[in-house]
């Protein structure tokens, strides 16, 4: 059974500005998503994630931006597709002779 809650971006984008907003109300940015993420009710680990995610978007911290992240998913998706069409063409020619 999958547990999954879903938020709306809404709550994702209020609870990251929560946490930037507050955290220096707290002794460090984990105390601040601690106390956040009980009040909107999803886990420590998920807040922090978004944050994160939000920092490197913002270019506040390294790696990839969440439409970079988008591109190589969809590039990955068009690799696939495209090995399978050659194996089916490969296959179809091996056929054929």
């Amino acid at each position: 059974m999958n547990n999954t809650k879903r938020y709306s971006p809404e709550v994702r984008e209020r609870s990251i500005r929560m946490v930037f907003d507050h955290e220096h109300e707290h002794t460090s940015q984990w105390a601040a998503i601690r106390s956040i993420s009980e009040k909107i009710g999803c886990t420590n680990e998920t807040l922090r994630k978004w944050v994160r995610q939000a920092e490197r978007d913002q270019g506040r911290r390294a790696g990839l931006t969440s439409d970079e992240r988008e591109r190589l998913k969809e590039l990955e998706r068009e690799n696939r597709e495209l090995r399978r069409a050659n194996e089916i063409l490969r296959k179809a020619s091996a056929m054929a002779i």
